[in-house]
């Protein structure tokens, strides 16, 4: 079916809402945070389960809102963005400051209904989101490790939403997410560097994709590996792997890291695809092997 030359894409309220709160990432945030929560808690309660989503998506829904905001004119020149509703100018920026602003108050009172942890760590996200990633973007590839923290706390907070306390735990939480976003930004990145370009984004940790980048991407993944076993020799208190799920979660890591080396070894931008949904599974079934592992002892 051939689609009309004047509108290639149906644009709705709906699907315009969903693009200024992402609300695909904003799943995979929840899911991270839910399957933080069932790894915390003793006696699973479907009413905080439930205020764990939502707050999460008001959470993410919230950051990408005021980042699309911000970044609307450097949107409006990049492929992948410039379809978005405020570049494309068929959602104003106080639709949208609005739709931010009551994502923002409905995620924090949410959040802090489950306990005032969980909605100080939301807050902060928020904020390192917006105010200080979303602004370096265009000024340092240091940028993505500013942003590597909100987008680790997910994963953690969830833990907290179970616990309202914050240690080793969901700490080694917060780590393995932390480290697995480089090879995971990297990765995309690197094959969309043009488009980047035109929005002035330097993404990757040399501001080209060279070698250098390729071998940073390798040693992060490592890294992401390591830490994520680390919970079966029993130095991270509640949070235990038994030796079974941490080979299983080592043989994903090593399949990620195959990816990493082989867009060392090609320098190319389908290679970087490949690992860039590598690192999608590994995240995925990573969370998922935790949660089973747990309820299975």
């Amino acid at each position: 079916m051939s689609r009309s030359k004047t509108s290639p894409v149906q644009h709705t309220l709906i699907s315009d809402f969903k693009e200024i709160t992402k609300i695909r990432l904003a799943i995979s945030v929840v899911f991270s945070s839910i399957a933080g929560y069932l790894l915390g808690v003793d006696v699973v309660e479907i009413k905080t389960l439930i205020l764990l989503g939502l707050g999460g998506y008001f959470m993410v829904g919230a950051s990408n809102a005021y980042n699309q905001i911000i970044e609307r004119d450097l949107d409006a020149l990049m492929d992948r963005t410039k379809d978005r509703p405020v570049p494309a100018k068929r959602m104003t920026v106080n639709t949208a400051f609005t739709i931010a602003t009551v994502f923002t108050i409905l995620g924090i009172v949410i959040l802090y209904i489950i306990n005032p942890k969980t909605a100080m760590f939301g807050a902060v996200s928020i904020f390192l989101y917006t105010s200080v990633y979303t602004p370096l973007k265009t000024k340092t590839p240091l940028s993505v490790f500013v942003g590597a923290i909100p987008g680790a706390i997910p994963f953690m907070l969830g833990w907290v939403a179970a616990t309202n306390d914050f240690g080793m735990e969901p700490g080694t939480l917060f780590a393995i997410q932390f480290f697995w976003q480089f090879p995971h930004f990297w990765s995309i990145g690197w094959f969309l560097f043009d488009d980047y370009k035109k929005g002035g984004f330097f993404m990757l940790p040399t501001g080209k994709k060279d070698k250098g980048t390729a071998v940073q991407i390798i040693m992060y993944t490592v890294w992401t590996i390591l830490v994520s076993i680390i919970p079966a020799f029993g130095f991270t208190g509640r949070l235990y792997l038994t030796p079974i799920a941490a080979s299983i979660v080592l043989i994903l890591g090593l399949g990620m890291l195959y990816f990493a080396i082989r867009l060392y070894k090609q320098m190319s931008s389908v290679a970087a695809k490949k690992l860039m949904l590598a690192s999608v599974s590994y995240i995925t079934l990573l969370q998922i092997v935790y949660v089973v592992d747990k309820f299975l002892r």
